[in-house]
């Protein structure tokens, strides 16, 4: 057996031996400022990854499931707009400085009232077309960087067994492009490793995450079955919501589909929904949120998704962890959430440059733990704390333990 293995077993004692170093730095920067609140609809209920931010300096967040938001200014942002926007709501606009002397740190978001012309004369095939066809000049098809928050969780049996969180840095060109032009690990974590099947991806998570967006994927709309399914809005436009279901898996039809969310008027994609059962033993649902920056044009906001499969074990760890099965129910639950966007190739900054095509796991970066105690980090999410709960619980050990024992 290997090491790693071996590790499940034994490293709650190794990680106790080590101790707890954690090093908190308070940022005497004061020119920084933490704002946070909750977004809710008009019934009080809350509403999950809503995008946030100010546009016009492409700075932002979304908010998490529980509808709760945080994001780091400066005393420059005072007089910019914080706008909050959702499918389905009418965008709320204020200024920074007037959100910060509320004494409530609450926004709620009214529903917007979708007017359509009494008479629907185009085919729901052409307007997924034009839309594919309108994607460069809809979305941001110019390079630019991204920094995003990645969180991969491995799922064992139903348990979170092993998690990792990275940092990066993306040179792109947006979902008309097939593929991310460049990804740097400027900083990262890892739980300590308590899987008993390892299943390892061929690349990054991320660049897994593109290949799987059906923007990027050149798909073939005659491939599909098209249908209008409801209307709603977003930031003033009214959006058509379109399902298509491939033609050629007829055994799962009904779970192999893609839905977009369509503006009725500029053609831009503000979401996009996959489900495929891929086989027997394998199936994936994730969804794509794209906001307006600036300029007007759709980047990525968020993304989540979780695949589902099956794992098989050796006979010898069957015996040890008296499993009846040969294989162990297995899952991925990822997270990808976009906090900066930077259009000056001047200021571009990609840290550690991967070409390596090898599993998220298996990247080797150096914990720093000023910088994850010191970054604006927005909410953790349910599934995120789930995630925690579930990896503490095995051997009682901290994450934050974790984190100093095994990347250090």
């Amino acid at each position: 057996m290997s090491v790693n293995y071996f590790q499940t077993f034994f490293l709650k004692y190794l990680l106790s031996s080590i101790g707890v170093f954690v090093c908190v730095t308070i940022s005497t920067a004061q020119n920084k400022i933490e704002l946070t609140g909750t977004v809710f609809d008009e019934y009080k209920m809350p509403i999950p990854y809503a995008a946030v931010g100010i546009p016009s300096k492409y700075k932002g967040t979304s908010t998490n499931d529980e509808g709760v938001f945080s994001m780091e200014v400066t005393k420059e942002n005072m007089s910019d707009s914080l706008e909050v926007s959702s499918i389905g709501f009418s965008t709320y606009k204020v200024k920074i400085q007037d959100f910060i002397n509320n004494k409530t740190k609450t926004i709620v978001l009214k529903e917007e009232i979708v007017m359509l012309e009494a008479v629907f004369v185009e085919k729901t095939i052409d307007v997924v077309k034009k839309a594919l066809k309108n994607l460069r000049k809809t979305s941001l098809s110019t390079v630019h960087q991204i920094d995003m928050l990645y969180r991969r969780s491995s799922v064992e049996e139903g348990k979170t067994r092993f998690m990792v969180e990275h940092y990066l840095n993306i040179m792109d060109y947006g979902p008309s492009d097939f593929k991310l032009e460049e990804v740097g690990i400027a900083e990262a974590r890892k739980s300590a490793d308590y899987r008993f099947a390892f299943r390892k991806q061929p690349a990054h998570a991320v660049h897994v995450m593109t290949q799987i967006n059906p923007l990027r994927k050149n798909i073939n709309v005659k491939d599909y079955e098209w249908k209008r399914l409801d209307d709603t809005s977003y930031d003033g436009e009214d959006l058509y919501i379109i399902i298509g279901r491939k033609k050629s898996q007829k055994k799962f039809k009904e779970e192999n589909w893609i839905k977009f969310y369509i503006g009725m008027d500029t053609y831009s994609f503000y979401k996009v929904e996959v489900s495929r059962h891929a086989s027997e033993f394998s199936n994936l649902k994730a969804f794509y949120i794209y906001k307006k920056d600036r300029s007007g044009k759709l980047v990525l906001s968020y993304h989540n998704r979780e695949a589902n499969f099956k794992t098989p074990i050796s006979e010898d760890k069957r015996k040890l962890l008296k499993l009846k099965t040969k294989n162990v129910v297995s899952s991925y639950r990822h997270e990808a959430i976009v906090l900066n966007i930077e259009t000056n190739r001047k200021k571009f900054d990609i840290k550690n440059s991967i070409s390596v095509s090898k599993d998220i796991g298996d990247y080797n970066i150096s914990y720093n733990s000023d910088f994850w105690n010191n970054i604006s980090l927005p909410p953790k999410t349910k599934f995120y704390k789930k995630s925690i709960k579930e990896l503490e619980s095995i051997y009682g050990v901290p994450l934050e333990t974790q984190f100093n024992g095994v990347n250090n």
